[in-house]
């Protein structure tokens, strides 16, 4: 089963994005929260590819599928990040958090800076490894 974010297409995204807000939803409910929504053919179509790839799965409901994520929300979020540190950062946390704070992105408040320095002072080499894996 893959469940790596990079083998995902945009639209596949999407669709992800949608189960792990609702937590499970139709095949026209997903769609109807999909931005600029493809035809119901082709949302039908990339939910069997989901489902085959092994990111999804169906539940029946009377007549209607019912699909929801195999994997948690905080575990696919974890692999996409490790992901994009590893793609565009060369692995570098350093540098992936130094991008997000260098202005681009939005300004902190002075409470989210010290939460966050907060983490970054309790965190620690091991504890650093026990989350990437």
């Amino acid at each position: 089963m893959s469940s790596t974010p990079n083998a995902l297409s945009r639209r596949e995204r999407q669709i992800m994005d949608v189960l792990f807000k609702s937590g499970k939803a139709t095949a026209a409910e997903i769609q109807a929260g999909m931005p600029a929504p493809p035809s119901y053919s082709a949302v039908r179509a990339m939910l069997r590819t989901l489902e085959e790839k092994g990111h999804i799965r169906h539940q029946v409901d009377g007549p209607r599928y019912v699909y929801s994520p195999t994997i948690a929300r905080e575990r696919a979020k974890r692999s996409a990040l490790r992901h994009m540190v590893e793609t565009f950062f060369g692995g570098s946390v350093e540098l992936a958090v130094a991008a997000l704070l260098d202005g681009g992105a939005r300004k902190l408040s002075r409470e989210e800076l010290e939460r966050l320095e907060a983490v970054v002072r309790n965190a620690s080499p091991t504890t650093l490894k026990e989350k990437k894996s």
